[in-house]
């Protein structure tokens, strides 16, 4: 594309950050569309917040220039800035996201920060098993929390996987991927002492309720259930927690906020002991079980 074609007044940061807001605002918001400009100066630049306030009348050259246009057309169709920069930040990691696998939520992120205060390691060893870990975000942030721990990540997607694995090296963190689909499938016998899944949720019948950004380009696999079945996954976490959860492990699994006591019955009918928590909206976001068979 010739950049005499682009819409910028000028390369100036300043006018960068005006087309932005002219365009975005409506669509997003001005604090949204704030935050947006403040990833991309920093994935692309290296710029802190702190410079780009202070730097307003430098300029860039045409070759960034012309990012920050296709960056602003992306936004427009509701491309997740997550896809435009390549990545996203996850309890302290580096967790790089493609249409093969979810965003992580910063709900998903409260659950993991619950999860490191609550837990206390008497001694090793300890392992995890994540369920459905797509971008392997969960297990690499409890791998890092927890250095010493044995963590199992096991995923349906092949291409989830590969991302899993290039975000555990990247992160530094040694953890064993399995792929498997855990509504058929006979995992590995091994004792766990903490086994955590975010599974799809959303409702066939709850397509209409979800933003474009994560409607158009998250995996279908990764969000939704039929109406008929909604807790399909919860049924088969429950019945691999019984098997492989150790006495007085910790069963933690995010849910459908709108399904939160029907979730608490099926645990209760599989001998757990269920406890819901509120995410930072006060809404129900995770429930949490302690195993004494």
């Amino acid at each position: 594309m010739n950049t005499r074609n682009l819409r910028f007044r000028s390369n100036r940061v300043r006018d960068i950050l005006g087309l932005f807001h002219e365009e975005l605002d409506v669509l997003y918001g001005r604090d949204e569309v704030g935050v947006f400009c403040e990833m991309l100066f920093e994935a692309w630049l290296g710029w802190d917040k702190v410079r780009l306030l202070t730097s307003k009348e430098q300029t860039i050259d045409q070759s960034d220039l012309l990012r920050f246009h296709w960056a602003l057309e992306d936004l427009k169709v509701y491309r997740p800035i997550q896809h435009i920069i390549g990545y996203t930040d996850f309890c302290g990691c580096r967790i790089a996201v493609n249409p093969d696998v979810l965003v992580p939520r910063p709900e998903t992120e409260e659950i993991i920060q619950w999860i490191i205060t609550q837990l206390s390691i008497p001694h090793f060893p300890f392992s995890v098993l994540d369920l459905c870990t797509g971008s392997g975000c969960i297990a690499i942030a409890l791998k890092k929390a927890f250095p010493e721990a044995a963590v199992t990540a096991v995923e349906v997607s092949e291409k989830a996987l590969a991302m899993a694995k290039e975000n555990a090296e990247s992160n530094g963190t040694d953890i064993t991927l399995l792929q498997a689909d855990i509504l058929n499938c006979q995992l590995p016998t091994v004792s766990y002492q903490l086994i955590v899944s975010n599974p799809p949720y959303v409702r066939d019948s709850e397509r209409a309720q979800m933003q474009r950004n994560v409607l158009d380009y998250d995996p279908v696999l990764a969000l939704f259930v039929p109406d008929d079945d909604p807790l399909r996954f919860y049924r088969a976490i429950a019945a691999i927690a019984r098997q492989s959860l150790s006495p007085d492990g910790l069963l933690v699994v995010e849910i459908n906020e709108a399904l939160a006591e029907e979730t608490c019955s099926l645990l209760r009918n599989h001998g757990f002991r269920p406890e819901v928590h509120e995410d930072y909206r006060g809404k129900p976001r995770w429930v949490s079980a302690v195993w004494n068979p």
